[in-house]
């Protein structure tokens, strides 16, 4: 159960909050209700993450890696459910999306896709642990602007996921919303090569 009501007091802001989640998510993000007992930091939120959403220096799958990689790290049941929702309704392959927690042991990776979430995880940690190695491979494939915008969305996920996870949001049901329902052998296999 959250650490915060989900019903916080009525507000104009959290209205307008309400009818885009509604129009743009199918439901209201437990997220942004939880923010909403501060409409300062509703508000401010809402602002960066529109923000946010214009970066565009970076390969969209590679940058979903990253913050699916960190989410799993901290351990936001809500940012992987979600993440997992967002990426696969833009068509993203869902085995990718998946193996996020398993990662290493996976084969359904690139070399570069392995160093994007290796590094997410070392942004991640506390301190950080990246190693120049890793940071001049990553460099040099993606570019110093790319690289930077790498650098932070982790950052980013991790603001998101630490709020969520201290105020312990769960998952919503996000994800359930876009896989098959099971019918059996074959339908798995279907929804693994989506």
């Amino acid at each position: 159960m959250a650490r915060v009501s989900l019903t916080p007091p009525r507000t104009l802001l959290l209205r307008v909050m309400e009818r885009y989640s509604r129009r743009t998510y199918g439901k209201v993000l437990d997220p942004g209700k939880a923010l909403a007992h501060n409409p300062r930091v509703l508000w401010s939120d809402l602002r960066f993450e529109q923000s946010v959403a214009k970066w565009n220096r970076l390969d969209p799958d590679l940058k979903a890696l990253a913050v699916l990689a960190s989410a799993a790290s901290i351990g936001c049941s809500w940012c992987m459910d979600f993440g997992y929702w967002e990426n696969a309704e833009r068509g993203m392959d869902r085995r990718k999306l998946h193996d996020v927690p398993v990662w290493r042991e996976s084969d359904a990776y690139t070399p570069l896709e392995r160093d994007v979430m290796e590094y997410a995880e070392a942004v991640t940690a506390t301190p950080p642990a990246v190693g120049d190695d890793l940071a001049g491979r990553l460099r040099a494939r993606l570019g110093e602007p790319a690289f930077v915008e790498l650098t932070a969305m982790v950052a980013v996920e991790n603001l998101r996921s630490r709020i969520n996870a201290a105020l312990d949001l769960t998952s919503q049901g996000f994800k359930d919303s876009c896989d098959l329902p099971d019918a059996g052998p074959a339908a798995a296999a279907a929804a693994t090569t989506d």
